[in-house]
């Protein structure tokens, strides 16, 4: 497992905010957005994000009668999901968070399925390349353990032996190949009308009332360690 997460600085505390908050997740073949409150905005697409995206959340915005300058905080998805895809949205949410002074929240795909599942000890999954699936255990909303690859229905000493509910995609093999119990709780992709940006805004909001100091959202990666890197460069993600 790789992950930009240590060598993300910490943002200072801010105050609860005020005014609207941005969401946008390029993690997958699709921009997704919305503001809180407002309705999902979406595109799928493979490629092109990294031309898209500005556009469109300008685009969002003046639909709105609203500017860059009347948000109050971003939150991006950090993944785990397609390498530069997750890079495009955290350079420019980190970008515009330097530009504007705002707060950026980063909200992984294991917090967006925790979300609405209830709390306790769940154990995430999600779909990963070549029929594996990435696993997280998260304890009431918060990640109590680095994430891993699985293949479904093999045994893993990494995960909890009793105690966790497995949710997600592919929950009940998973379930089943670690002897954990089941949690009702199926990926956000098959639930119909779910809106992943009111889903961040929610979480992000939720992290922003606390009052503490949140760490700059970084990319999450789970992969092998010997993987190997994309042959494109990576967009460049800012620092204060």
């Amino acid at each position: 497992m790789t992950s930009d997460l240590q060598s993300a600085p910490a943002q200072s505390c801010e105050p609860a905010p005020k005014g609207p908050v941005l969401a946008f997740d390029t993690s997958g073949p699709w921009i997704m957005a919305g503001l809180s409150g407002r309705p999902l905005v979406r595109e799928e697409m493979a490629k092109g994000q990294a031309e898209r995206l500005m556009p469109l959340l300008s685009g969002l915005l003046a639909a709105e009668g609203l500017g860059y300058q009347d948000l109050s905080a971003l939150a991006v998805g950090t993944g785990p999901g397609n390498f530069t895809g997750i890079r495009i949205a955290v350079a420019a949410a980190r970008g515009l968070g330097l530009a504007l002074k705002i707060p950026v929240v980063g909200v992984s795909q294991f917090e967006i399925q925790a979300e609405g599942a209830g709390g306790g000890d769940l154990l995430v999954s999600l779909p990963a390349p070549q029929g594996r699936v990435y696993l997280q255990h998260i304890r009431d909303g918060v990640a109590v353990a680095a994430p891993h690859l699985l293949t479904p229905g093999e045994k893993d000493g990494a995960f909890p032996q009793s105690g966790a509910e497995v949710c997600g995609y592919a929950a009940a093999e998973v379930a089943a190949g670690l002897g954990l119990s089941l949690r009702d709780q199926p990926h956000w992709s098959a639930i119909e009308g779910f809106d992943l940006p009111q889903v961040m805004n929610r979480i992000a909001l939720r992290r922003l009332a606390t009052g503490e100091a949140l760490p700059r959202p970084a990319p999450l990666y789970v992969r092998p360690a010997d993987a190997a890197p994309p042959s494109d460069p990576p967009p460049v993600i800012l620092d204060a």
